[in-house]
């Protein structure tokens, strides 16, 4: 059971984030927490990460973002959704907010691009599909097996809804791309497995995925603990972590607990020449993943956004 808590947000609604990969583009979030539940949720280890099982809907974010808009000299090519929640969670008064802000930023002619897990509504695929051209959509989804998603992601839609919903939006006109992330050694990297995610991503039209490994904080270690205690998930989902290092991450400037360099390169070579013999080309986050990427993997896609005279950075390893 999810309680909702309705705020009026205080702070700006458009945020700059210390993400390289959304360096381009201003951020919203339009709540804090996430009726999803996602057992690794990197936000359980963010300042404002409500508590278990609560969301906190930001009641003014429209009246707010309206006045940020029309103050600003020049308007932002896009506005990516969200650094810290989903803007498609199960929840009424998160989809109606994000209708109407969706509906706000496509009309001024404002970009709108989001990661999701959840289910899209049809009248929120109807607009963003009226606007193609304006829209960019990741797609979280790491495997087909039912199993691990009902552990792991417990109230998100399994993993056949979101392929159909993938494919609504690429014969939509939508650019779409799956998000493999995180990938968990020894639980969803199997190369069989990979083989049958990537045939399911081509047939829906998908031609490009970005790509990480799980990471661990404190508070994410301490809800898989919690939510698997007593699982061989648990074991299996560990034990690659018994000889992981620090690393310093692009994301709340902080460092977190993750795999090895070598062996994070090995699961991403592996999977990226699965994905190639489909006809996927694959991007590693480099915020996620510093010691070992350079440049970005497109979480809110490419834009016409003009750059100042700077060496383009490089998108692989």
């Amino acid at each position: 059971m999810v309680e909702i808590i309705t705020a009026l947000r205080k702070s700006a609604v458009l945020s700059p984030s210390r993400l390289a990969c959304l360096a381009e583009v201003p951020t919203i979030n339009l709540t804090q927490g996430c009726a999803h539940g996602c057992v690794y949720c990197y936000a359980r280890g963010y300042s404002g990460y409500p508590g278990d099982g609560q969301v906190v809907v930001y009641a003014n974010t429209l009246e707010k973002l309206r006045r940020e808009l029309a103050r600003k000299k020049q308007r932002p090519a896009a506005v990516y959704f969200s650094p810290s929640c989903d803007a498609f969670q199960p929840v009424a008064q998160v989809l109606e907010l994000a209708y109407r802000v969706f509906e706000f930023l496509l009309g001024e002619g404002v970009g709108v691009s989001l990661l999701t897990k959840g289910a899209m509504p049809e009248e929120h695929l109807a607009l963003l599909a009226r606007h193609a051209p304006l829209v960019r959509v990741q797609v979280g989804i790491t495997t087909l097996d039912r199993g691990v998603v009902g552990r792991l992601e417990p109230y998100a839609p399994p993993p056949e809804q979101r392929l159909a919903q993938i494919g609504r939006l690429t014969k939509a006109g939508i650019e779409t791309q799956a998000r493999l992330d995180p990938i968990i050694p020894g639980v969803t990297d199997d190369d069989a497995a990979v083989d049958a995610l990537c045939t399911e991503l081509i047939r829906r039209g998908v031609r490009r995925i970005a790509a990480s490994t799980l990471f661990l904080r404190p508070a994410i270690l301490q809800a898989l603990q919690r939510e698997l205690r007593g699982t061989a998930l648990l074991d299996r989902l560990l034990q690659p972590f018994s000889s992981c290092r620090r690393l310093g991450i692009h994301a709340e400037g902080s460092t977190v607990s993750a795999l090895t360099p070598a062996m994070r390169e090995t699961i991403y070579n592996r999977i990226r020449a699965i994905a190639e013999r489909h006809g996927i080309t694959m991007r590693i986050c480099a915020c996620k993943n510093p010691d070992i990427a350079t440049g970005n993997c497109q979480i809110a896609g490419q834009w016409n956004i003009p750059q100042a005279s700077k060496e383009q950075p490089k998108l692989f390893y």
